[in-house]
């Protein structure tokens, strides 16, 4: 059972809870700038872009040290300076011009609060994997409709189709529409379940990964679809399918919903 309103957390929190509180305390020395207006924006932008920045170094390797185009989805498609300033540019004007007012507003009607005790371990690992499994069934219904009603499709997902051969900084690259969809039900989602701050900062950070990692166009023997087992995680390839044919793999982790539905296409496997 959660202790998080233990009136004495020193004595009462179990060694599972005891396990993060380091971790916890740390954090908490930040508490300043974690209530800041500022902070889920800064904390975006700057977890979006670290994590894309090593697939832009990998592009920009591949031409001196071709063994690395093994592990590309499309050995042969380098993104220019033309396709990935544009793609930066629009996240951060759309985080300074749109998420931002928005976390401003937010931020002033439900201040943010930190409790002085961590999460269990194990709570929080249940926690993200259902915010997971959550946002793969909203994003699955939001995708599949605004593929399938062509109104929606030109109005509002179409700009995230533009660039036929995914790289990382094109993950975001998204109508306005779409890119508040994707934080309501994230909002939704640690709401409903009543995540602790240090799991919603969490699941960010692992739905920021697996996003980017989806779009980066490298397919690495450690990637997340290889280290999960029975195929219950599409991956890079699966998503790439998505991308040039348009028709199957809506969900964008988890394979059980295109299953269901019939939209699933396994990807190719690469040749050895």
């Amino acid at each position: 059972m959660s202790c998080y309103n233990c009136s004495e957390p020193h004595i009462l929190c179990s060694s599972r809870q005891l396990f993060l509180q380091p971790l916890w305390d740390r954090l908490r020395t930040c508490e300043a700038l974690i209530h800041s207006p500022f902070f889920p924006v800064i904390f975006s932008i700057t977890t979006y872009v670290g994590f894309c920045l090593p697939f832009v170094v990998l592009d920009g390797l591949c031409p001196s040290v071709p063994a690395l185009r093994r592990y590309k989805i499309h050995p042969d498609f380098l993104p220019s300076a033309r396709q990935l300033l544009p793609c930066l540019g629009q996240t951060l004007y759309q985080h300074v011009v749109f998420v931002f007012p928005a976390t401003l507003l937010h931020w002033a009607r439900s201040p943010v609060l930190l409790p002085p005790e961590a999460p269990e371990l194990l709570q929080l690992l249940h926690h993200v994997v259902l915010c997971l499994l959550l946002f793969d069934t909203e994003f699955f219904v939001w995708h599949l409709l605004h593929h399938r009603v062509p109104w929606l499709y030109r109005t509002f997902h179409k700009v995230h189709h533009q660039n036929p051969s995914s790289f990382a900084l094109a993950t975001q690259y998204m109508s306005v529409w779409e890119l508040f969809s994707l934080g309501f039900f994230d909002m939704v989602n640690v709401t409903l379940l009543g995540c602790h701050p240090l799991t919603i900062l969490t699941f960010h950070v692992v739905n920021i990964w697996l996003s980017v990692e989806d779009h980066s166009g490298y397919d690495f023997p450690w990637s997340t679809h290889r280290l999960v087992p029975f195929g219950w995680y599409g991956g890079v390839a699966h998503h790439d399918l998505h991308h040039t044919q348009f028709n199957c793999n809506f969900a964008p982790y988890f394979t059980h919903w295109d299953k269901i539905l019939g939209t699933l296409r396994p990807a190719p496997v690469p040749a050895s």
